[in-house]
């Protein structure tokens, strides 16, 4: 697979139809209705995490429109992952998606920006 050298940089815009988590259920105050979430989002290459979003409160579809920017050694995929803000412990996790660099490359030229998840 095609590897990725170069300066990388990430908007994240916003994220719609995030699903409530088992933990924010369990603590919600109002155990009937729709449960909103704290989510933020982090952008990871190969497992290194290059930046983190702000946490939006109470949203299942929070607007971010922040930007990070990394320098990629040999990079084969980049992960978006969004995760429940928790007072407590562990955060929660919510959803994810990956990325590969070498179909990112094969769709666009390199100096093009592409536009997807």
């Amino acid at each position: 697979a095609m590897k990725f050298n170069g300066y990388l940089k990430v908007r994240i815009g916003e994220a719609v139809g995030l699903q409530p988590t088992r933990w924010s259920l369990r603590h919600s105050l109002f155990r009937k209705g729709y449960q909103l979430l704290d989510p933020y989002v982090t952008v990871s290459v190969d497992q290194v995490r290059v930046g983190q979003t702000s946490t939006k409160q109470k949203t299942n579809k929070p607007t971010y429109n922040e930007e990070f920017s990394a320098t990629v050694t040999d990079g084969h995929q980049i992960e978006l992952s969004v995760f429940h803000d928790t007072p407590i412990g562990y955060d929660d996790f919510v959803a994810n998606c990956t990325l590969h660099f070498h179909d990112l490359l094969r769709s666009s030229g390199p100096s093009d920006s592409f536009e997807g998840w």
